[in-house]
């Protein structure tokens, strides 16, 4: 029920603001989200330096602490991204990538350039993907998806939020103050 409620109510929303010649519409609504989440998230990624992009808390001894098995920095990052794809591709009809499919995206990629860029990449193919919403398509389901384009729009943003602060613990973790708190 909350995901078809959430994206109803935006919708709503999104309808009352262009009658009333605001001129938000929810692929503009959208777009200002990812545009939010895209800088965060890139300047944390550019903000750790390469030397550290290997971190994991895992080799920290912290007592009661539990980290086996969780992911490098360069591996959250990786993961946003392939997510990115993953979610934003239905909406725009491109092809999700074949190497994307172990959800931590491509292995191949290991510099900090590299990885970087693939989430800047993941990035815009989310303003890509906003830009097909209209009030018309918005509460239809993409392709042999069960969730509604709407949902897919906002459900990536909020998941590259969440992995957000895990970049964020990290970078605090090696004594970088994340740039939005500067």
């Amino acid at each position: 029920m909350k995901q078809i409620l959430i994206p109803v109510v935006l919708a709503a929303y999104f309808a009352c603001m262009s009658a009333s010649g605001q001129g938000t519409t929810i692929a503009s609504a959208v777009d200002r989200e990812i545009t939010d989440a895209e800088k965060q998230i890139t300047d944390a990624a550019e903000a750790m330096p390469e030397s550290k992009y290997n971190f994991s808390p895992e080799r920290l001894q912290i007592a009661g602490a539990d980290y086996n098995g969780v992911r490098t920095f360069a591996t959250e990052v990786r993961h946003i991204a392939a997510s990115n794809y993953a979610i934003w591709s239905p909406l725009t009809g491109e092809q999700f990538p074949k190497d994307f499919l172990g959800g931590n995206g491509p292995e191949n990629l290991t510099t900090k350039a590299e990885i970087v860029k693939f989430l800047r990449d993941s990035f815009a193919l989310g303003h890509r993907a906003a830009a097909t919403l209209t009030p018309e398509n918005m509460l239809q389901p993409p392709g042999k998806s069960k969730s509604i384009r709407l949902r897919l729009a906002v459900f990536a943003v909020e998941h590259a939020n969440d992995h957000y602060g895990q970049m964020v613990e990290y970078l605090r973790m090696n004594g970088i103050v994340p740039p939005v708190s500067r």
